[in-house]
């Protein structure tokens, strides 16, 4: 398969095939040739070249044109006829070279016929009207076009490739689930270098669909390509979820979607979608379940931090300038940044809670606004500085479950952990009910905005009667963190603390609703 871009919005896709004949002829002699795919000025067509000459060629319009698979080796191009030459329809057939030419024929076929339908009718200033997809409609386009920069770039890979606590759990859940792969279509949702479809292939896969919109599509296919025993059974195709067409069903799903607090970057969305568009009923998903984790924390040193750093707006006299007006809008434009980095789990004041997302019935749209009531009793007496976040994913194999965790005290991933530090802390006591509110709604530029409230009960004699006696509140934009990292503490296990004791939470049974009482704050 060859492609080329031209000047003038020219494009070309070229397919070597076995032989082209029509329909009304044997095609036992016909000879081999090339199927081009192409479009200029805006009209797309199908181009049949048989090596016998070029005046043997043969034109369908892709937006009355079918396809017709015969067989994994042979399918059947039939063109409409159109309203102005009732006379045109023909068909022919077309053989391919092997099973893998066949699969990919198809896949650009359906690509190139909906950009062919979409691209509609000229308007009366010359311009083309097109469709717009559902990620379109939703994402900005600045927030797109850095998206897809971002994780074009091999270096980002990288980084994610050697969080060898991501890749090392999901290469034993593919592995260990052979039974789920081996003989079956699979579709990896955002496949970036590729890695995941290779794990399915070597899972003993039929075929993978490595699905990828950003510029790393190419670079998977060189990834892919350099592994001749895997290759075979790998069709690379670049574009967005919401907008391809695959010529099968798949019978597993995998992905990467999650992002800080599991929801960022809104990947989880295309995952949805992929799931109502390509997979079969109850089809796996690889994860299969995600869980946010919340606890509130106290950290002095991090609130004291945060808090200075709009010091420098106090100064009265900045080279003859006050800028004292703008204090306040940089303290609150601090503390509205959550916080990632790696913390000590006991920095926790009470046991967390969870909330469940379940990928193989979740809609898309109610991923849109999340809303979860937070309810804990603390275990120490101290100041609330925050509330604490971190999640995982199940991969509910057929024979063996994996957990992939990101919690604090569990060997570091590249997602860490998140904080939402308040700007007015509150005081609790033992045992003190800690109640509110974590609000996240999502926005255009791939992200939530997070609305937290924390509030604490009164305290002593008269409680019941004495309401709420302090409550504290922040804005936060998930899209815009604080990156703590370079500044972590050195935060030793106490000696009579077991490495794993605070991991119980992955143990426990999944439930539908949200959930108490994990077991992360003993």
């Amino acid at each position: 398969m060859e492609v080329s871009v031209g000047q003038n919005k020219q494009r070309e896709q070229d397919f070597l095939v076995a032989s082209i004949s029509q329909l009304a002829i044997s095609n036992n002699s016909s000879p081999p040739g090339v199927a081009r795919f192409r479009s200029d000025a805006g009209v797309s067509e199908l181009q049949f070249s048989p090596d016998s000459g070029p005046n043997d060629s043969i034109h369908f319009d892709l937006r009355t044109a079918q396809l017709f698979k015969l067989s994994p080796f042979q399918s059947a191009c039939i063109s409409e006829a159109s309203e102005m030459n009732k006379e045109n329809s023909r068909g022919i057939t077309i053989q391919f070279r092997n099973e893998e030419d066949g699969r990919a024929f198809h896949c650009a076929f359906e690509q190139w016929k909906k950009e062919a339908v979409f691209q509609g009718s000229h308007l009366p200033n010359g311009t083309v009207s097109t469709s717009k997809s559902k990620f379109d409609d939703k994402t900005e386009a600045s927030s797109a076009n850095m998206y897809f920069h971002y994780y074009g770039q091999l270096l980002h890979q990288q980084n994610m490739l050697q969080d060898y606590v991501r890749t090392g759990t999901y290469y034993a859940a593919v592995i260990e689930n052979r039974a789920d792969f081996a003989g079956r279509v699979v579709v990896d949702v955002g496949a970036g270098s590729g890695i995941l479809s290779l794990f399915a292939a070597q899972a003993g896969a039929k075929h993978v669909y490595a699905v990828e919109a950003s510029e790393m599509a190419e670079h998977a296919r060189k990834l892919i390509a350099g592994n001749p025993l895997l290759s075979q059974r790998i069709t690379v195709i670049k574009g967005k979820v919401e907008e391809i067409e695959l010529p099968e069903k798949a019978d597993v799903l995998i992905s990467e979607p999650m992002g800080t607090l599991l929801v960022n970057e809104r990947m989880l969305e295309s995952y949805i979608i992929s799931r109502d568009r390509f997979l079969i009923p109850n089809g796996k998903m690889f994860p299969t379940v995600g869980r946010m984790h919340m606890a509130p924390f106290s950290d002095e040193y991090l609130y004291t931090e945060i808090a200075n750093k709009a010091l420098f707006w106090q100064q009265q006299n900045y080279y003859g300038v006050n800028l004292t007006p703008l204090h306040d809008t940089a303290f609150q434009g601090y503390f509205s940044q959550p916080v990632v980095d790696a913390f000590d789990p006991r920095l926790l004041v009470a046991p967390a809670m969870s909330h469940t997302i379940d990928f193989t019935s979740t809609k898309e749209e109610e991923l849109y606004d999340i809303d979860i009531p937070l309810k804990f009793v603390a275990s120490v007496g101290t100041r609330v500085h925050g509330l604490a976040c971190w999640f995982d994913v199940l991969f509910n194999g057929s024979t063996v479950q994996r957990w992939l965790s990101t919690a604090p005290g569990a060997p570091t991933t590249h997602w860490y952990q998140m904080r939402c530090v308040l700007p007015q802390p509150i005081y609790v006591m033992p045992g003190q009910e800690i109640t509110g509110q974590l609000h996240m709604v999502s926005h255009k530029a791939q992200s939530y905005t997070l609305y937290l409230t924390l509030s604490a009960k009164n305290w002593g004699p008269g409680t019941e009667q004495g309401g709420i006696l302090q409550t504290s509140s922040g804005k936060l934009d998930l899209k815009e963190p604080y990156y703590r990292m370079s500044q972590l503490p050195v935060y030793p296990l106490a000696q009579d603390q077991q490495p794993h004791q605070l991991l119980q939470t992955q143990d426990i049974q999944i439930q539908s609703q949200d959930e108490e009482g994990s077991d992360l704050m003993q």
